[in-house]
């Protein structure tokens, strides 16, 4: 089954409204709202700022772009640890199609021609599976904090982040198991494998969360 398609419009519209995803299935990760079906989700600027059932009702009022997500899901792309899809958070999450088969939706999102759009912090970065790179920041100086080699909290993956925007991930030693390029935005990073597929993570305390992995930098 082919991926609704979202309506090209709502890229023109004016950002300064609040944009209100609607009569989706929404599972947030949060353990008080849980997974929420025919409902909404409001953000504003880079923050999820309402979601449930209703929302659209009020939307004339508030003056919000309406996003038809009627047949998708809507998905956190952190773990839950990181960001829910709760009130306060941030609007960062994919809208796939439903039901989602992929467990791991909510940390990566695998072909990005499955995926009718990816949020990263109140931004399209990807919209009809086609990929919006003027959203993406650019790659980070030598001396970055973030430039080096990190690995996960039991040694099976090595990644190193290059100065020059690249990434390259071994796991339990199988050298190149996956390459691409990378993006530094504040505390987010964000990827762009070879093979097609995005995924995303962050920094907290000098920490790496990705795809349900910590990782820590090596000196």
């Amino acid at each position: 089954m082919s991926t609704p398609l979202l309506d090209e419009a709502v890229l023109s519209a004016d950002r300064n409204r609040p944009l209100l995803f609607v009569n989706a299935t929404i599972d947030t990760l949060d353990p008080v709202i849980g997974e929420t079906t025919g409902a909404d989700l409001m953000i504003v600027g880079a923050e999820i700022v309402c979601v449930g059932p209703g929302l659209h009702t009020a939307a004339e009022d508030d003056n919000s772009i309406v996003v038809d997500c009627t047949g998708l899901t809507i998905v956190s792309i952190f773990s839950p640890s990181v960001s829910s899809l709760a009130p306060g958070n941030p609007a960062t999450f994919a809208v796939v199609p439903s039901p989602s088969t992929d467990d791991r939706a909510e940390k990566v999102v695998r072909w990005p021609s499955q995926a009718a759009a990816i949020v990263v912090d109140g931004e399209f970065v990807l919209f009809n599976g086609v990929s919006r790179a003027s959203f993406m920041p650019a790659a980070p100086s030598s001396n970055s904090p973030y430039v080096g080699m990190w690995i996960n909290s039991t040694g099976f993956i090595h990644q190193e982040l290059t100065a020059e925007g690249r990434y390259d991930e071994a796991r339990g030693g199988r050298p190149h198991a996956y390459e691409g390029s990378y993006w530094i935005d504040g505390d987010r990073i964000v990827y762009r494998d070879d093979l097609g597929f995005w995924a995303y993570g962050q920094f907290i305390d000098g920490v790496l969360h990705h795809a349900g992995y910590t990782f820590t930098r090596q000196s």
